[in-house]
């Protein structure tokens, strides 16, 4: 057996979408990503996540076509920014959601791992996450749970 290729990342990721305005709004007001380019003669979008270089995410217009497909993409975020995510989303007129798509005002916690996340649809349904990973010890046994209960029992 060979040595496998050595991947140290997740450079792209693509979604389509039904509206290429709308949807480059969405990513680029209420997610907040940077532009990289816009070309709608193509009818795709592309935004860096995090620095410029460093990973991108592109949109592409699907068309008319009524299938629709939902993918779900997870964005690395500071913790204060997970925490506040559902005030700021709701601010925009989005709906927070915990792991369990359920509407929330708090980050789920997910503690095999363990990180702190909020969910969210974009304008063609696409799941999307904020997510923080914490800096404590996984607890698999706590499965999912909210951060108010996640925080109570680690302050003890």
């Amino acid at each position: 057996m060979s040595n496998p290729i050595a991947v140290n990342g997740l450079f792209e990721t693509h979604l389509t979408v039904r509206d290429l305005d709308r949807s480059t709004a969405f990513y680029r007001d209420i997610v907040g990503l940077q532009p990289a380019l816009h070309e709608p003669v193509l009818g795709a979008s592309f935004f860096w996540i995090g620095a410029a270089g460093q990973a991108m995410l592109g949109l592409w217009s699907a068309g008319t076509a009524p299938i629709t497909l939902s993918l779900h993409l997870a964005f690395a975020a500071p913790l204060d920014e997970v925490l506040a995510a559902p005030r700021h989303l709701r601010r925009r007129g989005v709906t927070p959601l915990s792991f369990h798509a359920e509407e929330t005002n708090e980050p789920s916690v997910i503690g095999w791992m363990p990180a702190a996340a909020v969910y969210f649809r974009d304008p063609d349904g696409h799941l999307l996450e904020l997510l923080a990973m914490l800096d404590a010890a996984p607890d698999p046994a706590r499965r999912i749970v909210s951060w108010s209960e996640w925080s109570t029992r680690v302050s003890r």
